[in-house]
Parts: C-alpha cells; structure tokens; sequence
C-alpha cells in the first residue's frame, strides 16, 4: 500500500518543487490535459494540475457552471444545492488544509441535526442511545433482541449472497425489514435481494449491529469525538467548494469550455488524441496529450472514435443509474423546521429525504421565506419524471403531510431540477460487466477514468478529491503517468464507504 502523499509543494508557473523545497526544471513542451465534466473531482483536478505549471488544462463541461451534482444554484434570494450534501471530517487532512485555504471563514463546521422516521416516530440521525430506548415501538426493540440472540446462527446464503443476505446477516431481520430494505427499494428501484452484495459494502457503513450500537454511543459524553455529529458546509452553499477550486484553478490558467458537449474522442493504436467537442453547435478538436474522464463510465465507453467493440458495448448497455428530481418549495416562512434533513423509508411516502439548506449553512437570509429540498428517485422512463413541476409539489406537500409534516406557510413556488444519472445501480452480477468497461478503458494510453461517474461508485465529495489529486500526483511533468501508483490508489478507491 502507498504512503498517502496526496498534498506536495507546488511552485510558481513554470516551477515544481521536489520534497525539500527545490524548483525541478519543467520541460518547454508541457502535456496537454483535457478533463471532461467540471465536478469536484473534475475542478480538484484541474486545479491541482494548474497550479503545478507545468501542464496546459481544459476543462469542458456541458453545462453553465462547476459543481456537477455537487453544484449550487441561486432561488428566491437564497442558495440551495442539488440534494443533500455535506463535506465529512474524514476527508483527507491535506485536501482539506487547501479548502480550508481557498475559502476561508466561508467554510463552516456545523452540528447535524437530522431525523429518521421509523414506525411513524422521529429518531434523531445521527443515531442517539435515548431515542432508540425510548422513541421507539417496544415491538421494534424486541425485535432487535431477538434478532441479536439469534445471530450466531445466521449463515451466509447458499446460492450467493446479495445486498440483502449480507445486511440480513449482520443486522437482522427487524432493521432490515423496516429500515434499509424499503429505503433501498426506493432509492435505487429495486428490491434488496435484486442488489447486488457490493452494494451493501459501498453504501452502509454501520453493517453488523455491534458497528450501529457504536455509533449511537459515540454520541455520548466522554465517548464523543469532537467530530461527532458535526460536518463541513460553505456559508455560499455546497457548490462553493467546486467553484472555488475553480476558480484557483483558473487563476493558475487552466481554461475552462462551457455550454461544450463531448462529441468523441478521436484514438489511433489504443492512444488518445483528441477530443471532438460542440460548443453552441459549432464542432471543434481540442489536442490531447492526455483525456481524464469524470463522465458516467457508460457515457465514455459510448464517446470512443473508433468504436468499442460489440462486447464492450454490450457491457455497458448493462449498466445503469438511477435517476432522481429534486423538487424545491419556496415557503413564506423564516425556518421550516429544526433539522437540516428527515429520512423517509416507509414505502408508502414517494421521496426519500428532504433538506432545508438554510439549516446546513446557517444562514438565516432572506428572514421572510424557506426553501425546502425533496428529494424523488426515479427512472427517465417511469411516470413521476414526466410530471409537472405543479404536480411535483403537490406530491411532495401529499408526502409530508401523510408523514406528519404538513406545510401549512403559502408556497410561493416551485422549482424542480432532474439528475439523470443520480446513484449507480449495483444489480446483482453488475461486476462483470463493469470490469469488462475498466479493463478495456485502461488498455489506452492517455486516458484516464476517475471520480463518482467515471468509477461507478457511490463515493462522498472527499472520495472524489482524493481521486482528483492522486490523478494528478501520478503524473510526471513530462506527461508520462506512473500506471503503478494509479493502480495502487485505486486499490485505496475500492475500499471507500461512504459517509451518512
């Protein structure tokens, strides 16, 4: 395993320092970067690579602004994020040492305040001793009980195990039943027993009963870290964090194509050598030394020019994700509530959570109106992603009525966004597939893989970053990548879980 030397000294334009401090020559020739999609592991890129000198960055990104998923957006005199997001304190400590730089007092540490309803009461998320001794159905406690009594004879399945089989044996039937299962089922539009056994690794980071009691007793006092229950946000909204590496970034002269589509990407005896691009449909090729793709992997195996073969294709036909509209009330109202987000598993209640983004910055402006952040899974083909943004927001006040949340302020309005590719779909035998896509793509010279979209993975922000700058620390000032380290780091990649 690699020592983890994410962060190193960075010169002047033109300069790189070694590990004492030393300016190392930068060859006149410098490798041509070309970075698709401008989210944070896009923009954490380029701005590592930018402000080494030493390398010519582009960007390109389809749409009008960084941040991809992870963006923010201007509403009703206030600034909202797409879903619920926060930067954990178990990003890495020289990443973040350079956000902490580059924003300043806009980065924030802020207590979590969340809530799961469970058999039609709240239960603080994080998860408290208290509320699961006494919020709960003494039948659901019971349950737990028995379903711990009973766990040294759980088995692993007979005929493979499967998202379900794994959260089955380590936390039992009571939570599974009524928590994870539902919630899985909504979240990613299939039942647990569909999904495949990966995905309970990558997604649920407390999967045994012993890893959830833990956590609800670190919030005790005298066993409470000082990161406990609280996480990072940005005063400007959770984008901040994209736009301002962005922004260094292009300070430091990467530059940056936006409203630009990938058209292709143009290769010769499996090396890369451009990429074919539409800005406001005018076609153009931008010269690559190398192409670092943050795009769905799906998308990238799509864009190749030549073709891919049929089977590499066919692979990436098999895999999916999961789509999701976020639906915005405005309300004439200073504070919905409290808490920063409500978890919603129960079946029967179409969204999955809701955010107020006034309670993760904590900034209490405008005084006079909210703005409320659902958050609905679904398929481009299903019939909630037709809806109108009306019907959207009846749904959602139906929802949170039916969950003991009725909206009683006036609705000033409604706004909704739609993310097509929200979450990767885990289907039981989807490894085979995705290896196929990784082992073809890694096959070329110059091209390069990596971030949420471009591994297929669930990760948090932080991971994204990570990926970002070990990229860039495998590669030489001359262009050439260090293919061993990668693989290394990818090795580090494979065992992110991710953050609640």
């Amino acid at each position: 395993m690699p020592q983890r030397r994410l962060v190193r000294p960075i010169g002047a334009a033109g300069q790189d320092l070694d590990g004492k401090g030393a300016v190392v020559t930068v060859l006149k020739s410098r490798p041509r970067v070309v970075i698709l999609g401008a989210g944070p592991a896009g923009v954490g890129a380029a701005y590592r690579l930018a402000a080494r000198g030493d390398t010519e960055v582009r960007l390109v990104e389809r749409q009008s602004a960084v941040g991809g998923n992870a963006g923010s957006f201007d509403l009703a005199g206030m600034r909202v994020d797409y879903g619920s997001h926060r930067l954990h304190h178990e990003c890495e400590p020289g990443i973040l040492a350079d956000l902490r730089d580059l924003l300043g007092g806009d980065l924030v540490a802020r207590p979590r305040r969340g809530r799961i309803r469970l058999h039609g009461r709240w239960i603080h998320f994080p998860l408290k001793p208290f509320d699961l001794l006494f919020h709960l159905p003494i039948s659901f406690n019971a349950g737990i009980l028995g379903d711990i009594a009973r766990k040294p004879f759980r088995r692993s399945a007979q005929s493979g195990e499967t998202f379900a089989t794994v959260l089955r044996r380590g936390l039992g039937a009571t939570i599974c039943r009524d928590f994870y299962f539902p919630y899985a089922h909504k979240l990613w539009g299939l039942p647990a027993n569909e999904l495949s056994a990966e995905q309970a690794r990558r997604r649920i980071a407390a999967g045994s009963i012993g890893k959830l009691v833990a956590r609800a007793l670190s919030s005790l006092p005298g066993l409470k870290k000082r990161s406990t229950g609280r996480f990072y946000y940005c005063r400007r909204g959770y984008g901040q964090i994209s736009e301002r590496l962005h922004e260094a970034a292009t300070t430091a002269g990467a530059q940056t194509l936006f409203g630009t589509s990938v058209a292709g990407i143009t290769h010769r005896d499996r090396t890369v050598s451009a990429v074919r691009v539409s800005t406001n449909g005018a076609d153009h090729s931008l010269p690559a030394t190398l192409v670092w793709s943050t795009i769905p992997i799906t998308r990238l195996v799509q864009l190749m020019d030549p073709p891919a073969p049929v089977e590499i294709r066919t692979a990436a036909s098999k895999i999916g994700f999961r789509s999701m509209i976020l639906v915005y009330l405005v309300l004439e109202v200073p504070q919905f509530t409290e808490f920063d987000a409500h978890y919603f598993p129960e079946i029967d209640i179409p969204i999955t959570r809701l955010s107020e983004p006034k309670n993760y910055s904590g900034v209490m402006e405008p005084p006079d109106a909210t703005v409320l952040c659902a958050e609905l899974p679904c398929s481009l083909d299903g019939e909630a992603w037709g809806l109108s943004d009306d019907a959207l927001g009846e749904l959602v006040k139906a929802s949170l009525a039916r969950a003991g949340l009725p909206i009683r302020a006036p609705v000033r309005s409604v706004t909704t966004r739609r993310l097509a590719q929200a979450y990767p779909i885990y289907r039981v035998g989807f490894e085979h597939d995705l290896a196929l896509l990784d082992q073809w793509l890694e096959g070329f010279e110059g091209l390069l893989t990596f971030g949420r979209q471009g591994l297929f993975v669930h990760d948090n922000t932080h991971h994204a970053l990570f990926m970002a700058y070990a990229a860039a620390e495998c590669l030489a000032p001359d262009g050439s990548f260090d293919k061993v380290r990668w693989r290394h780091y990818r090795r580090l990649f494979d065992r992110h879980v991710v953050v609640d």
